[in-house]
């Protein structure tokens, strides 16, 4: 810790069987046992037994050795073996305003499995982060590992009113004792690039952490933006946008995975391994949940059917905040570039022409583009080797000529700055070279 400089919640200290004892007395969990077995006319016994069930399930075990001895040294080799990565901070004084005892919750877009450790490792010099993580993960060892780091599960698409009870009480449990946690915002991975509409169950849960008269302190919502060169499952995603029948089985997904593993491990010992480009954070301004819920007073005590809707526009402006704060990485730069002729040959000369009129945009809007400093030039070149190295787009003399059945993972990538960039200009009129395609794959909305 002092190495680190971290600051490390002590609540997270705190054994799991204190924990379990703490919920399983708790009064909203008592009431949701007494009816579970009204409703579905089982024991007290019975339901208790489930309670510690979902009490086990849900609940880490955090572990500081795991997490800055294996976690950290995992996630700089990991990281700095497959990206070159960068933090940013669009409101530094903002996030160094946040008073110490105040609460901290990093709102989060989710592009990929790896935004668990490059997060982590960003900011592991400064907090330990508990994250909400889903069922994919809850098999062995990841289980044990995610656990040991702190990181509590949930099941998106259970709606046990008992098991929701024991989450709730549980995320306001770590809330009101400080812990600062990591909840991605969206729910689950984008499948088509783009931002996809906020999830509020958890963030209702911590918000209304702040009806209790005991807990003094505030929360700050901070949104954090994610964006890579390349997501390393970005083929898995778009898949079933392309086919919906076409979803891989379980042992088909780790024979993947394996052959994945095996074939990088080989190029790492071979000294043939390259980077995949950039993977970037940026961190944006905090809203106070404090001084949200004074402007809306009385909403957090409203029944749920009329409480959510309200938290939703608060979701979409933090939603808001992140997509305004979008890294813009070279190869999503130059993939919308690209797709912005909606042609499969683009001379260099217009795609520079394309690519210069971008980045002014981005830079007189405010965006976060990456490497701000470097000439329309050296964007594409920096494009240009990772889709070469991915066989997504061939270069001809001196054009680009897009590859039809590659065009949707281009456009995978393209979403995810398209909303920062200005509407392409229209094509040049009455010619067949400039008519548009409509056979070409496309992902779907």
């Amino acid at each position: 810790m002092h190495r680190f400089q971290v600051r490390l919640d002590r609540y997270k200290l705190v054994s799991k069987l204190a924990v379990r004892d703490v919920l399983v007395r708790d009064p909203v969990v008592l009431g949701a046992m007494r009816d579970h077995c009204a409703v579905h006319g089982t024991s007290e016994a019975a339901a208790r037994t489930l309670v510690g069930k979902y009490v086990d399930e849900i609940v880490p075990f955090f572990d500081v050795l795991s997490y800055y001895k294996i976690g950290y040294n995992l996630a700089h080799l990991l990281t700095r073996l497959l990206y070159r990565v960068g933090s940013e901070y669009q409101d530094r004084e903002g996030l160094n305003g946040i008073p110490r005892k105040d609460v901290v919750l990093y709102l989060m877009n989710h592009r990929s499995n790896a935004d668990y450790v490059v997060v982590a490792y960003v900011l592991a010099r400064g907090v330990s982060i508990s994250y909400a993580v889903g069922e994919w993960a809850r098999i062995w060892p990841l289980e044990y590992i995610f656990k040991s780091f702190g990181a509590y599960f949930v099941r998106r698409s259970f709606r046990e009113p008992l098991y929701h009870a024991v989450l709730e009480r549980y995320v306001q449990l770590i809330t009101s004792n400080g812990v600062t946690q990591g909840i991605f915002l969206e729910g689950g991975l984008t499948k088509n690039g783009r931002l996809q509409p906020a999830k509020v169950g958890l963030l209702d849960y911590v918000a209304r952490t702040t009806l209790d008269p005991d807990f003094d302190r505030d929360i700050w919502l901070v949104p954090v933006a994610i964006n890579y060169d390349r997501v390393l499952e970005d083929r898995t995603l778009i898949r079933e946008l392309l086919d919906e029948g076409d979803r891989p089985s379980k042992p088909r997904q780790l024979m993947t995975l394996i052959h994945y593993m095996s074939f990088n491990i080989l190029r790492l010992l071979t000294g043939r391994l390259k980077r995949y480009g950039r993977a970037v954070v940026n961190f944006g301004t905090p809203l106070s949940l404090r001084q949200w819920s004074d402007q809306n007073d009385g909403t957090l005590q409203l029944p749920k059917a009329e409480r959510l809707p309200k938290l939703q526009r608060m979701a979409d402006e933090v939603m808001h905040r992140l997509a305004t704060i979008m890294p813009v990485t070279p190869v999503p730069l130059v993939c919308a570039a690209l797709l912005s002729f909606e042609e499969t040959v683009v001379s260099r000369s217009d795609l520079l022409e394309r690519l210069d009129a971008y980045r002014d945009h981005l830079l007189a809007s405010g965006a976060k583009l990456v490497r701000a400093e470097l000439d329309p030039g050296a964007i594409l070149d920096r494009g240009w080797k990772m889709l070469k190295l991915r066989r997504l787009v061939v270069r001809e003399a001196d054009s680009y000529i897009v590859l039809p059945s590659q065009r949707p993972l281009l456009e995978y990538y393209a979403n995810s700055v398209a909303h920062l960039l200005p509407q392409a200009p229209a094509r040049r009129p009455m010619h067949p070279a400039y008519e548009r395609d409509g056979s070409l794959p496309r992902l779907k909305a």
